[in-house]
């Protein structure tokens, strides 16, 4: 159940009852797609550096180690040892992402593995068989990611089919939190809106998924290459129409000021593998905007990658010696990174949701983007 707590304009705080605990929202989930963060984070990291809600995909697991294995393992929160809230999206994105050959039919679609080949089909059901297997506390739908730009006839033929088998997601889902042998027999589902950047498709499909009732609502389909512009407007029309007293998600989004941006017009959860990817590469943020260590400069500096930040990296170690542990190809500094990066942006959201309890959100915001703005560090290369 979500609770509207506070509003600020459009910006949004409120919290959100799981059935693996309550999340405070807005919130920035931890991506962890085949159940693990990239860069040796364990779960017991994450609880260190403030993470609310984990997220894994559908398809990557169903590849390996296959959903039917986690379910023989006791779920996917006893698999990989996280008793907090997690979100498993549908494999939709990856199936359109990933897939050099595929082919959509209304039962669902045919399409090669990325690795090794082999044929195989998902569908509304597949999906959710394949997530009730893995039993994460929220359910994505399963859904076509359109690809931009797209002609109009396409978009409204596809949304339509995103429709229906919405319909189907939820059917199926129903049918198998009523089984006795299901491990979470009351794993949620929330519904994708999509429509490309049309105004009109977009908003005739939010009305259209909001009478569903649904757990929760996301927007798909954004942060593909769009530009941010693009995706504001999108929000601004959007977000409007999507049930106020369900929580909403903003799918793969995004940067710092994705968030800050998409917070003020009404969004509650995001995700995206943008912290983890960065820092694996030594690309990492800091309260005065990004800095990357494998640049010189950093040879001999013996400051924390952020000064004043609480994370395991930065109480502990100076930026000269990671930039040589990169430069070594140790392992550690992929970790000590990510892990900075990952705390970096729950850190930013717990600032956020205090900010709004203190209705003063809008000025947070300026605050911030002044402060990346004006202190940006270049990242060379």
């Amino acid at each position: 159940m979500y609770t509207l707590l506070k509003t600020e304009k459009r910006a949004r705080r409120g919290r959100f009852e799981t059935p693996h605990g309550t999340i405070e929202t807005p919130v920035f989930m931890n991506v962890g797609t085949l159940a693990v963060i990239k860069g040796a984070v364990s779960s017991m990291d994450l609880k260190e550096i403030g993470c609310q809600v984990e997220l894994s995909n559908t398809y990557h697991l169903h590849l390996r180690p296959g959903d039917k294995l986690v379910r023989k393992m006791g779920g996917i929160h006893k698999f990989m040892n996280w008793d907090r809230p997690i979100l498993t999206d549908s494999g939709g994105f990856q199936v359109f992402s990933l897939a050099k050959i595929r082919k959509i039919k209304e039962e669902g679609v045919t399409f090669n593995s990325h690795i090794d080949g082999s044929s195989i089909f998902m569908g509304p059901e597949e999906s959710m068989r394949i997530q009730s297997n893995l039993a994460s506390t929220i359910a994505m739908a399963f859904d076509e990611c359109i690809e931009l730009p797209a002609e109009r006839e396409y978009v409204e033929k596809s949304v339509e089919r995103t429709t229906r088998w919405l319909v189907r997601c939820k059917n199926e889902l129903d049918r198998l939190n009523e089984k006795e042998d299901t491990i979470n027999k009351k794993q949620m589902l929330f519904g994708i809106n999509q429509g490309g950047t049309y105004e009109d498709i977009r908003i005739a499909h939010a009305k259209e998924i909001s009478k569903m009732d649904l757990d929760g609502y996301a927007i798909g389909g954004l942060a593909v290459g769009e530009t941010h512009e693009e995706m504001y407007r999108i929000l601004d029309v959007v977000v409007p129409h999507l049930p106020q007293d369900k929580p909403i998600y903003l799918m793969g989004v995004g940067t710092p000021e994705n968030i800050l941006e998409s917070v003020e017009r009404g969004v509650d959860f995001f995700d995206c593998v943008l912290p983890a990817r960065n820092g694996r590469h030594g690309h990492v943020f800091t309260s005065r905007g990004k800095i990357n260590l494998n640049n010189k400069r950093f040879e001999m500096d013996e400051k924390p990658i952020d000064e004043g930040c609480e994370c395991p990296a930065c109480k502990h170690y100076t930026r000269s010696y990671i930039r040589h542990l990169f430069k070594a190809k140790e392992m550690l500094a992929l970790r000590l990174c990510v892990l900075h990066n990952l705390y970096f942006y729950n850190k930013l959201m717990e600032d956020i949701r205090k900010a709004l309890d203190e209705d003063r959100f809008h000025e947070f915001k300026e605050n911030k983007l002044s402060e990346w703005s004006r202190g940006q560090e270049p990242v060379e290369k």
